[in-house]
């Protein structure tokens, strides 16, 4: 049975109790849901089959949080989940979007997925996935498989969900990946490119053969043998 409000600045709304939602509000003009608090939560809702907070408005916001804190326990609205965050329209941001991972990648299918694990330089195959690359100075380089080091991307585009075998190629930013040094000492900076070495990036020592088959850029030196580095990508 549904349950009619009024507050005292002038909103109505509807409250329908339901065993699906913690926390239900509904408005013609104002705020469909909205709480404050100074130690706690302003609006806290629990479910366990349907919607923890639901709220709707004709003219407003339908859930509005504000928080006066710098930090990350200050967040206006706050979400933790496999899936945070799900958005079923635009979004419109006015301020800074700051992420935590190091790279900007794009889901590619692979071939001998089993051989492709984090930090893996990858080459473009004939029928548009990516493979271990194998080949000195390639010019079908493709990116890193990112992920190593536990660092994660970004962002990842392309995303097809779960039962497909894709990983996320590093396309832009900072990623580790492997190199191998015994084709020569690799120091910060050194431009990088595909190898002999499955899988590793070597150091780019001729010019002419190195158009078009550049990964990045070394961030860490690597003087000998094969190791994990952190690179800056820079595919040209």
């Amino acid at each position: 049975m549904s349950q009619r409000f009024d507050d005292d600045q002038g909103n109505s709304g509807t409250f329908v109790p339901d065993r699906s939602f913690g926390v239900y509000g509904s408005s013609n003009a104002g705020y469909g849901v909205a709480g404050t608090s100074l130690a706690g939560n302003g609006v806290q809702g629990g479910s366990q089959s349907g919607f923890g907070v639901v709220g709707t408005s004709g003219a407003s916001h339908g859930v509005m949080g504000i928080a006066f804190g710098g930090d990350r326990n200050g967040a206006g609205v706050f979400a933790r989940g496999q899936v945070a965050g799900f958005f079923d329209g635009d979004v419109v941001v006015t301020g800074d979007i700051q992420l935590t991972g190091g790279d900007y990648a794009e889901d590619f299918d692979v071939i001998d997925s089993e051989a492709a694990d984090p930090g893996t330089v990858m080459t473009l195959d004939e029928l548009g996935a990516v493979r271990v690359s194998d080949q000195p100075y390639d010019t079908r380089a493709a990116g890193v498989i990112s992920g190593a080091a536990g660092h994660k991307p970004a962002v990842i585009l392309d995303r097809q969900g779960p039962g497909t075998d894709r990983r996320p190629l590093a396309l832009m930013g900072k990623v580790y990946c492997k190199v191998d040094a015994s084709y020569g000492s690799i120091a910060v900076g050194d431009l990088l490119t595909t190898s002999a070495t499955p899988g590793h990036a070597m150091k780019a020592t001729n010019r002419e053969k190195a158009f078009g088959a550049i990964i990045g850029k070394a961030l860490m030196p690597q003087s000998a043998g094969r190791g994990l580095i952190p690179i800056l990508i820079a595919l040209q």
